[in-house]
């Protein structure tokens, strides 16, 4: 691996019920789209945006913890428009339980180099959906 990497990174969240039983997915690539980890877990009763956010936030808890100064560049990449929008600060922030997800967010967002937030259409995320439906589907199977 190089001194430096740059990271792309496939985020979603699912509540089903809104709020509802919620999860979240995410995966990382290198640049050549290696796979070089991913994540679907159970949250508990929340709403799909905090799934969302929950998403980014454990990205980057894993990213600092595995790779740390070594990440270079950042891209995130969600089919949630609202999210890119308020994690760029292009749109406010007005829910209350979402704010300090988004505070840590931030926090962690400075301790990389290049960080960015980029919306995609649903069909080129599948693979981060797949995952947080995933964490849902074996929660029920597991009961």
């Amino acid at each position: 691996m190089a001194d430096t990497m740059k990271l792309i990174i496939y985020t979603d969240g699912a509540s089903r019920g809104n709020p509802g039983e919620a999860s979240y997915g995410f995966l990382i690539k290198d640049p050549d789209g290696k796979i070089l980890y991913s994540e679907g877990k159970f949250i508990g009763i929340e709403t799909n945006n905090f799934a969302e956010y929950s998403a980014v936030l454990n990205a980057f808890a894993y990213m600092e913890k595995k790779w740390g100064k070594k990440i270079s560049e950042i891209n995130f990449f969600m089919d949630s428009k609202l999210v890119v929008e308020q994690l760029s600060g292009r749109f406010r922030v007005k829910s209350q339980n979402l704010k300090p997800l988004i505070f840590e967010i931030k926090r962690m967002e400075n301790t990389f180099a290049r960080v960015a937030y980029k919306h995609i259409p649903r069909n080129l995320n599948s693979a981060a959906d797949a995952l947080a439906n995933q964490a849902l589907d074996n929660l029920k199977s597991s009961v």
